[in-house]
């Protein structure tokens, strides 16, 4: 039994007049699949359209009706046109067969039917529509699978182009067509080449097409780094991917395809973040990867000249006061300014980083000489002596540089680093402003400075600093009438530490605020003890110009008061010259404030700083400290002795209260006896002791 392509038997019409010769036809046919008949030639066009034989068995004469004529209206009728027709006559005309053909038939069966030859010829049928059938579902699905291809090349991210085996193409899809400029009308037929012009992105020279690799090699091949697409429009796009031959079911290579996408936004971004990853955001000058990178190279390479490598590590002097004064907006615009005031005046090959807020570092490699490293510092300094212009103002900065140089200090990176800070340091205390280079004594003090660093740290975060207190003696009755509150830090091996190595760290490492708060609450609670043992003494404090200028000065005092429940009167607040001159009218609001609270306020170290007699008559100052550099050279010093008549004569004249500071010997304080400042302290009445031994003196 005949089967088709979808399961089913094949469908068989016999369509004959003769009863007989339907019968014979139908027995010879059986076997070969489902078998319809008819005898009644006027039905047979509409049972053919409903049934849609495989093969009919058509006779020719059939009375009025014609076979012929019949097949030809089948032929026509598209529901039927696929129905195989085998003419069945008992003509002998030798044209019949011709016109059989003619008409649409496909074999031809004389009468009488010889059973076998019809089973045979209409098997033979079924086979060819079996095989027809066949050939057209298969050539159906490459189509679809054809268009299916299209679609999907089509509708992809990617850039599609094919070639053949001599790289000409053959296709490209859409997003080829954008990135090359090309339309695929125009692109097929031309070489691979023509289509796609690579160059490298470095050096503009043409790039080898990975397609005529892959057809060289014989295998897929990936597209080179730093690769470039210059379209026919004149766009370049940065590309990547790969080609790969294609071979046909003989494994021969017959053609390539190449698969590419535009990587350029990529690209940018990876050379924006690795410049983000090793550049300063703000100058765009290296940061610290970068630093490292360059240093180690610049290292290796001076030595293997037998050369230096010289680090300088170059810092803004006061610059956290100017960022607090500009604010942080021109705060930046300074950092920038200077940076580039320093990159104009070092050598391009050299390497110039920010390392920190106010920090620059300059590498110079190659050097033969520390004499040329000094040379460059020096032109660094001197280049700030120009203003920098700010909103249309101008300010004065300086820079202080430390130098370590490899391997004259230092071998490692991380040392000279380290001992460039230690330089630098030093560069600041001695004023500023100035280069100085690495030395063992400034790695000893560095890590002094450290040392004492944690032991202020600590010392702050447990509120165990000491206070101890200075006598000021009236010189006429010899009565203690005030002392000056002295803060003391003290090591467990080393003991105390001198205020001049922890006062300007504290300062430097902004724990200054906190510092001054602690002693002001330590001297205004002694001071309320004494008060309430009937010992009653004005307490003097210092103040720093950061506590000064803090907003909440005012109130904090306020508070302390509040807190230690001192009556103003016995609290006199210390502050220098300098402190005043940040801002005239807002420190004149800040001692009115305080001297309408009762507070008295005292001038330090009167006749170093600024010495304006302006903000004397302007600011509501009720004491004048002479500093005792005067008061130690006056003995000798002619200059200081006359400083030191003036500020008397200004005093009483102002009707100041005036105090002699640092007098250790007993003809210092005669003769400011003698001169009219009558109240002193100094080594000479006590030096600065703890509660107790005040109290002894007091009580």
């Amino acid at each position: 039994m005949w089967v088709t392509e979808y399961g089913k038997k094949p469908s068989i019409l016999i369509i004959d007049d003769e009863l007989s010769s339907v019968m014979i036809a139908e027995k010879a046919v059986s076997e070969l699949g489902t078998v319809y008949t008819t005898t009644e030639p006027q039905n047979a066009f509409e049972l053919a359209r409903q049934l849609q034989p495989d093969v009919i068995l058509l006779d020719i004469e059939m009375g009025a009706y014609n076979g012929l004529q019949l097949c030809q209206d089948l032929k026509l009728d598209p529901v039927t046109a696929g129905s195989a027709v085998i003419f069945i006559t008992s003509h002998r005309d030798p044209n019949i067969e011709y016109f059989s053909l003619r008409f649409g038939g496909v074999d031809f069966i004389n009468k009488p039917i010889d059973m076998k030859i019809c089973q045979l010829r209409v098997r033979n049928q079924l086979a060819i529509l079996l095989y027809q059938r066949r050939l057209e579902k298969t050539t159906e699905a490459l189509h679809q699978e054809k268009e299916a291809l299209h679609v999907t090349l089509n509708s992809i991210g990617d850039a599609v182009i094919a070639s053949d085996a001599n790289g000409i193409v053959t296709f490209m899809n859409p997003i080829a067509e954008r990135m090359t400029g090309w339309a695929q009308r125009d692109a097929i037929g031309q070489h691979i080449e023509q289509v796609m012009e690579l160059r490298d992105a470095t050096t503009q020279k043409p790039s080898l097409n990975p397609l005529m690799l892959a057809l060289k090699e014989q295998r897929i091949v990936g597209m080179a780094l730093n690769c470039q697409l210059h379209s026919l429009d004149g766009q370049i796009y940065r590309v990547e991917d790969s080609a790969a031959p294609i071979r046909n079911t003989n494994q021969e290579v017959i053609g390539a395809i190449i698969v590419f996408h535009d990587i350029s936004e990529a690209v940018a971004m990876s050379v924006k973040m690795t410049h983000l990853a090793n550049n300063d955001q703000l100058t765009g000058l290296p940061n610290r990867v970068l630093l490292h990178d360059r240093l180690e190279f610049a290292i290796k390479r001076s030595l293997n000249a037998d050369k230096y490598t010289a680090l300088l590590l170059i810092d803004i002097d006061h610059f956290k006061y100017l960022n607090d004064t500009l604010g942080h907006y021109l705060g930046d615009i300074l950092i920038k300014q200077v940076a580039k005031r320093l990159e104009s005046h070092i050598d391009p090959s050299a390497t110039l980083a920010r390392v920190g807020g106010d920090e620059f570092v300059l590498v110079l490699g190659d050097v033969n000489s520390v004499s040329f490293v000094a040379g460059v510092a020096s032109n660094l300094v001197a280049s700030f002596n120009e203003p920098f212009l700010l909103e249309q103002h101008e300010y004065q900065i300086s820079v202080s540089i430390g130098v370590s140089m490899n391997p004259l200090d230092a071998y490692e990176e991380e040392a000279m680093m380290r001992h460039a800070d230690v330089a630098m340091y030093r560069a600041k205390k001695q004023g500023r402003n100035r280069v100085c280079f690495f030395s063992e004594e400034l790695e000893h003090d560095l890590i002094k400075r450290h040392k004492v660093e944690k032991i202020l740290r600590d010392s702050l975060e447990q509120n165990s600093l000491e206070v101890h207190y200075q006598p000021q003696v009236d010189l006429n009755t010899g009565k203690i009438i005030g002392l000056e509150a002295l803060v003391r830090l003290k090591a467990e091996e080393q003991g105390w530490i001198s205020p001049l190595d922890f006062i300007p760290l504290a300062e430097d490492l902004v724990l200054i605020n906190q510092l001054g708060g602690q002693v002001l609450r330590k001297a205004c609670k002694f001071a309320k003890r004494l008060v309430e043992m009937n010992a009653p003494i004005k307490m003097s404090v210092n103040i720093s110009a950061v506590q000064f200028a803090s907003p909440n000065f005012v109130s904090d005092i306020a508070d302390c008061l509040e807190e230690c429940s001192l009556p103003s009167r016995y609290l006199e607040l210390e502050v220098t010259e300098s402190a005043l001159m940040h801002d005239f009218e807002e420190t004149q609001v800040i001692l009115t404030e305080l001297s309408q609270m009762g507070i008295s306020i005292a001038i330090d170290d009167f006749g170093t700083g600024y010495s304006s007699l302006s903000y004397l008559k302007a600011f509501p100052v009720d004491v004048l400290k002479i500093d005792q550099s005067f008061v130690k050279d006056m003995m000798q010093d002619s200059q200081s002795l006359d400083i030191v008549k003036t500020i008397i004569f200004l005093a009483n004249s102002l009707s100041l209260t005036l105090v002699g500071e640092g007098v250790e010997t007993s003809d210092q304080a005669d003769t400011l006896q003698q001169l009219g400042c009558l109240i002193v302290q100094g080594y000479l009445i006590a030096k600065p002791e703890p509660e107790q031994t005040i109290l002894t003196r007091l009580c």
